[in-house]
């Protein structure tokens, strides 16, 4: 069976949209794009190392593949992030999209049919774990649907009032685990969460 970790850049009133720039996710006249950038340092990229230190696949919504197929292909040789470039450019990418088409990027496949049945079928074939980045939309659907096994969650010092949120009203009840933690210089908390059941519930009386 394979698991599923979802990595997430998250404001602390728990906005995920256009953490990038600008040109990622303008829509609902968001105007703070680009809010991750100021913070950006080692200790953030030894976290996506760590991340990219077993197999994986990338699982990802369309506006994050087009955001990647438009950079990750064309990082230049000799460039610090060209070890990355190389692994995204080489792993299956499934990509929930209803323009299957138009999936120029090497190694790339739609998933068909509904979305949380296709990830039901992914991860019941033997390979390597699933890696989302980004992709809140669909990264939502696949919370309501009780699949992703692990959070990775940035949470940047930043409350940005407005924008697409990661939880919505939709998702179950589910217990998760910190595994690990760390802060960066800059203030972002690095947390990893492994689902664990159920919600426990008591009384302090």
């Amino acid at each position: 069976m394979r698991r599923l970790t979802v990595s997430v850049f998250i404001s602390l009133d728990g906005v995920i949209q256009s953490p990038g720039a600008p040109g990622e996710d303008p829509g609902g006249e968001f105007r703070l794009g680009g809010w991750i950038v100021p913070y950006a340092d080692e200790a953030i990229g030894h976290n996506l190392q760590d991340m990219l230190s077993q197999p994986f696949e990338l699982l990802l919504g369309r506006c994050t593949y087009d955001i990647f197929a438009s950079y990750w292909p064309h990082v230049p040789e000799g460039s610090g992030s060209r070890a990355i470039a190389d692994l995204f450019n080489g792993v299956p990418k499934h990509v929930a999209t209803h323009r299957p088409g138009t999936l120029d990027w090497h190694n790339s496949h739609a998933l068909e049919g509904d979305l949380a049945d296709a990830v039901r079928a992914l991860q019941r074939q033997d390979g390597a774990d699933l890696l989302t980045f980004g992709s809140g939309n669909t990264v939502s659907q696949l919370l309501a649907a009780g699949l992703v096994d692990e959070l990775r969650l940035l949470t940047y010092p930043v409350m940005l009032g407005r924008g697409k949120r990661l939880f919505g009203d939709d998702a179950p009840a589910s217990a998760f685990t910190l595994t690990h933690s760390v802060s960066t210089p800059g203030g972002v908390l690095i947390a990893r969460y492994v689902r664990d059941g159920a919600v426990r519930t008591g009384t302090f009386d």
